[in-house]
């Protein structure tokens, strides 16, 4: 019987075990654009029954198509599951806090185009999925925007349509220089003024990627007089400047950067501007 109940302790302590208790509670949402066309998304809850009370909303980065599949409640796959937003979210989900990775629509093909992700089409097509989730969450009182790279066209142009329906919004490896290899010519020059909820940047301080530059973002944030997190250190990066597992995408910062952005979407604010541990 002891050995029985050592065994059965060991199982429950075990890093298996944590992670299937961990597990988050997700559905797609679908709703119809026109034509046919399909706006789709991943409702992330900490479990069945939680009532959050905020939302999330997270537009990934490039080429930001996202074509989740969930089964049993659980994404088991997508085109973007290395992103950092994506891959990160269960750090910043709670009883309070839940997640919509917000897909192109069905018609967009490979890429969804920069046009796209700062026209007011952008914004209206994702409200109409946010509703639907509110439908399913009644308790949900604030909506947060934040994107990630590519996806924060749409975190910057989003919120100057309709700045009523969020409560902030954030820029994580944000575009700053969008001239660079005529790449995201939408953010050239773009007025942050504009934008006229709370909004707040989050960049590492050795971002290889040229057209996200840290120094870029320092400016931005300067010139606007915007609040600036500054990431420093984790490990273990690979791949492409400008792919989501160097310090582009905060590989081994994860945890530390949800803890920021949790604490954002908590209280509007900031307490420390550099996460270096």
């Amino acid at each position: 019987m002891k050995k029985i109940l050592l065994l059965l302790l060991f199982f429950l302590s075990s890093p298996l075990f944590a992670q299937n208790d961990d597990k988050l509670f997700e559905r797609l949402i679908s709703v119809d654009l026109k034509d046919g066309v399909k706006q789709e998304g991943v409702l992330s809850l900490k479990n069945q029954t939680s009532k959050p009370t905020r939302l999330v909303v997270i537009l990934p980065g490039y080429p930001s198509v996202v074509r989740p599949v969930v089964e049993n409640n659980v994404m088991t796959s997508s085109q973007l599951t290395g992103n950092f937003l994506i891959r990160a979210r269960r750090h910043l989900i709670d009883n309070q806090i839940a997640t919509l990775i917000v897909d192109c629509p069905s018609n967009s093909g490979a890429k969804c185009e920069s046009f796209y992700q700062a026209s007011l089409q952008r914004h209206e097509d994702v409200v109409k999925l946010v509703l639907e989730v509110k439908k399913l969450n009644p308790t949900i009182q604030q909506i947060w925007l934040i994107g990630t790279s590519m996806g924060t066209i749409s975190s910057a142009f989003m919120p100057t349509y309709q700045p009523s329906i969020y409560a902030g919004t954030i820029h994580t490896a944000t575009i700053t220089e969008p001239y660079a290899k005529n790449s995201y010519r939408e953010l050239g020059d773009f007025d942050y003024k504009k934008i006229t909820i709370p909004q707040f940047f989050i960049h590492h301080r050795e971002d290889p990627c040229p057209i996200t530059t840290y120094s870029g973002a320092q400016s931005i944030a300067n010139k606007y007089k915007l609040p600036l997190i500054t990431v420093e250190g984790g490990g273990e990066f690979k791949g492409d400047a400008c792919k989501a597992f160097t310090q582009h995408g905060f590989a081994g910062r994860e945890k530390e950067v949800m803890s920021v952005v949790k604490e954002i979407i908590n209280t509007g604010k900031i307490t420390n501007h550099v996460i270096n541990h």
